[in-house]
């Protein structure tokens, strides 16, 4: 950062840093200092090159280390578990998506899933990515040098020298004030739409989903206290019935969520959808492919493990709404009330103008927030108790004791019946009939000749 008059550098002359890079000169009132060179960026008022002074090294495009070193953003702390918490829960998370899942088993063949996915994949690539940059226009319009900048001017900031600043507030709903007022209203009405049939559709999509399985997976379970109860006839009335209370449920909890961010941040939900995927279903699914007998015990235990283990962390942990972790070092405080009048510590004025920290203490606490242990945690219990009981029942060569409902079972289509019926009225006609339904050709040929032997047996 060039900085401005009267602005020093972190380091020194001859360091071979940001001084030397902007041929910084020694500080008036301290000498030992590297200071901004008026002379060479600011000759007149007309003639003058400064910034913000983004201290202490000034702004940089990239950060390789952002996702290997907690500290990579200082002075600004880093929330690299919270980075990678959200890698892992919608990388895998979404495998356990049910909405996903029903689309891929609604390919006619597992190469046009396959197709389908690749496919998806690439527009998810061209609408997302160009999409993505709206965050960056955004903040360009209403971002801390914006007109529409407000602040909270008491604070202060010791790591960053400022004994008094002001804190930019950011607008939650400056996404909104965008695409309403400063883009073009075709292009602006078509992104509102967007947002609004994304939403739709991943919502009804999640909800049938859901009552969907509460049908098929729970309710048709209930056949051991109850049999007949679920049938191909009543089937679709129950995943009818059971979106009802789900889609209320759903819409409370949209309409009601308050987050411990004073900003607000409802998508965080969207995140913890997946996130209740990636503690509970994640495992039991990579076991069903990749174990050689996977263990019905086993899966439903790990399921219970995650989403106890997920619940338990989701309401004991401390959580602030930042998303950083604690750690013990300056960058990972928060700003305090204002502490001095006095000039910053970057500032080159004579020493009883300067803040002095010492003497004027800047309050300040620490983020405290373990958002991403709780998924990560879950994770690893749901892999631990698979694991376990995996192990356990291989080496006893028997399931533990079973409950109802792991037995596995055939599923009836509302089709069956009548599948059978046409098939059987071909075959009497001489008729030739689907190929889905040879199956059922062939046993009704060979009745005769099986009561030709019953009867000579």
């Amino acid at each position: 950062s060039i900085g401005f008059p009267d602005y020093i550098y972190p380091d020194l002359q001859g360091e071979g840093g940001v001084c030397d890079m902007y041929d910084g000169v020694s500080c008036t009132y301290n000498t030992t200092l590297c200071c901004y060179n008026v002379d060479k960026w600011c000759p007149s008022e007309d003639n003058c090159t400064t910034d913000n002074g983004a201290y202490p090294v000034g702004d940089q495009p990239v950060f390789s280390n952002q996702l290997s070193y907690y500290n990579a953003l200082s002075p600004f702390p880093n929330a690299m578990l919270w980075d990678w918490a959200t890698i892992f829960i919608l990388a895998l998370g979404n495998l356990a998506a049910l909405d996903f899942q029903a689309r891929c088993m609604a390919a006619k063949t597992p190469k046009i899933a396959t197709y389908g996915c690749l496919i998806g994949g690439l527009f998810t690539f061209f609408v997302g990515i160009p999409f993505s940059y709206m965050g960056a226009i955004t903040r360009v319009y209403y971002g801390p040098d914006s007109v529409h900048a407000s602040f909270d001017a008491d604070t202060c900031q010791p790591l960053l020298g400022l004994p008094t600043c002001a804190l930019w507030l950011p607008d939650a709903s400056a996404f909104l004030h965008l695409l309403t007022h400063d883009t073009p209203a075709f292009l602006g009405g078509w992104c509102l739409l967007g947002i609004v049939t994304a939403s739709m559709s991943t919502a009804d999509g999640a909800i049938l989903a859901m009552g969907t399985v509460f049908a098929h997976n729970i309710v048709r379970q209930l056949d051991v206290w109850k049999p007949d109860l679920i049938s191909a006839e009543n089937l679709l009335w129950v995943t009818r019935i059971a979106t009802v209370p789900l889609a209320l449920s759903s819409t409370l909890i949209a309409a009601y969520y308050t987050s411990d961010n004073p900003q607000g941040a409802t998508g965080y939900l969207l995140i913890v959808a997946f996130d209740v995927m990636l503690a509970t279903c994640v495992v039991p699914l990579f076991g069903c492919f990749y174990c050689k007998t996977p263990r019905p015990m086993a899966a439903l235990l790990s399921v219970l493990a995650g989403a106890i283990t997920r619940t338990v962390m989701e309401f004991t942990l401390p959580k602030d709404g930042y998303l950083l972790l604690p750690y013990d070092v300056p960058e990972f405080q928060d700003v305090g009330p204002a502490a001095s009048a006095a000039l910053p510590t970057f500032i080159d004025a004579p020493e009883a103008d300067i803040w002095d920290p010492s003497v004027e203490v800047c309050e300040t606490r620490q983020f405290e927030d373990y958002t991403g242990v709780d998924s990560l945690s879950a994770l690893l219990a749901s892999f631990v108790v698979f694991v376990l009981v995996q192990f356990v029942e291989e080496m006893m060569d028997r399931p533990l004791p079973t409950w109802a409902g792991l037995a596995p079972y055939e599923k009836k289509l509302g089709g069956d019946e009548l599948d059978k019926s046409e098939a059987t009225k071909a075959v009497e006609h001489g008729e030739e009939p689907p190929k889905e339904m040879e199956l059922v050709k062939e046993e009704t040929t060979e009745q005769p000749a099986d009561k030709e032997a019953e009867k000579e047996t």
